[in-house]
């Protein structure tokens, strides 16, 4: 019978940078009401499960996560293992996937998001989280890493010929809009789009636009900072570029209210394992009818033991006596 590894979490394996992003809207989602970090987190998860669950982590909001896009960046594991480890944490109360109807009228379309949980929750609360009518754009403050205690070792950093350094985010003017201050935030999110309150100033009309077409802070972000090339050599030039590029599609200035009695905009879960949709009530484990009895295990069949040849036995004991 095999013993359950109740030894504490693995490292993190490093995650690979520039790691691919989802299209905006898509991708990893931190669920809300998470315990903070600690160090035996994903202990009581098999091996490979822990494996991958502190590389999902790790992983940022909006990354990608296909099977194939996960199989890419863990060599360890093929695209098979990737779908049956994501099925067992999806068991284990780590994961959910679900589809999210956006839109008004005639203009919606579905998003598929993947909400991550470090701590494990059951089938109720998940379902509760992921009710209609709750915004699930709007995220939890990420609460603050748990202190290390004194009695565990904590080895000196290794120093380092030149410390890296970050760049400084421009100074934020009191009153500053929120166009301003995403754009002031770019260089903190990452190092190849350093804004200076000038450059942020240039850019803020454009940024407007944006807003005023229905976008929030987090969607203006994703969409300038996903595939990014290797070096930027003028940030302010190529932001200007993706402003005007990218401009989302105008939204109508007087939308028609839905009739009375319309049912809210859904949010169905989807099937870790096969993908098929479905109400929370009927995916409990994140998974439906049939893969759960795919993932069962299946009781042994007792098999009678096999009658052992004596003389074939003999024979081959002597065979190895002649050997070499």
């Amino acid at each position: 019978m095999a013993v359950q590894n109740f030894s504490p979490a693995l490292p993190a394996p490093a995650v690979a940078a520039p790691y691919p992003m989802a299209q905006p809207g898509y991708g990893k989602r931190s669920a809300p009401g998470q315990l903070p970090a600690r160090p035996d987190d994903f202990a009581l998860l098999p091996l490979r499960e822990r494996y991958i669950a502190g590389f999902i982590e790790h992983l940022p909001e909006g990354a990608s996560m296909s099977v194939k896009c996960l199989a890419k960046q863990i060599p360890l594991y093929g695209q098979q293992a990737i779908a049956s480890a994501l099925t067992a944490l999806s068991v284990a109360g780590h994961l959910r996937r679900v589809r999210c109807a956006i839109g008004v009228g005639d203009e919606v379309r579905w998003v598929f998001r993947t909400f991550w949980s470090r701590s494990a929750r059951d089938s109720e609360w998940w379902a509760n989280c992921l009710t209609p009518g709750v915004p699930q754009s709007v995220q939890a403050p990420m609460p603050a890493p748990a202190p290390v205690p004194a009695s565990v070792p904590v080895p000196a950093p290794v120093p380092c010929a030149v410390p890296p350094q970050r760049p400084a985010a421009p100074p934020v003017p009191e009153g500053s809009s929120r166009a301003y201050l995403a754009l002031a935030g770019l260089g903190r999110i990452d190092t190849r789009l350093p804004l200076s309150a000038e450059d942020c100033s240039v850019l803020e009309g454009l940024a407007e636009q944006w807003f005023a077409r229905g976008v929030n802070a987090d969607y203006l972000t994703s969409a300038l900072t996903a595939g990014l090339p290797a070096q930027v050599d003028s940030p302010v030039g190529f932001l200007r570029r993706r402003l005007v590029d990218k401009l989302p599609p105008a939204m109508p200035t007087a939308p028609t209210p839905p009739p009375a009695g319309t049912p809210a905009p859904r949010v169905m879960m989807e099937c870790t394992d096969c993908g098929a949709p479905g109400p929370a009530a009927a995916l409990p484990d994140g998974l439906c009818r049939d893969c759960r009895q795919h993932a069962a295990p299946a009781e042994p069949v007792p098999v009678p033991p096999a009658e052992r040849d004596v003389t074939a036995l003999v024979a081959g004991l002597r065979d190895l006596l002649k050997a070499p």
